[in-house]
């Protein structure tokens, strides 16, 4: 079983009740199962991150990236979450919400592959 920051459970809740637009598109074509009836969860807490999808059975995490992702400073901390994320043997997923929102289909595709 992983480890998470319980202290992150509420602000977890938060996020789940105010997710983006392009999580809410993602996560209406990959909850109940309809990818390969493998089951996601949304704004799961792993380690001392939330993440946006996690996939326990394909050790799989789906990152959706905003604006801020695209900075240096974001640049650094995303490589330092996938690291930690990758040494928890995880694989990483990372999209852009623009990509989300345009090309859905293609997000699909390279998440149904990795399942």
């Amino acid at each position: 079983m992983l480890k998470y920051n319980r202290n992150l459970k509420k602000h977890a809740g938060v996020l789940r009740v105010n997710m983006t637009e392009a999580e809410k598109l993602l996560w209406s074509k990959i909850r109940k199962k309809q990818l390969k009836n493998f089951q996601f969860y949304r704004q799961k807490s792993i380690g001392n991150y939330i993440v946006d999808f996690y996939c326990p059975s394909a050790n799989m995490v789906v990152e959706l990236d905003g604006g801020q992702h695209y900075s240096v400073e974001g640049r650094a901390k995303d490589k330092i979450r996938d690291s930690y994320m990758k040494k928890a043997g995880l694989k990483v997923l990372r999209f852009s919400d623009l990509e989300v929102l345009k090309n859905l289909d293609s997000v699909l595709e390279v998440i149904w592959g990795n399942l």
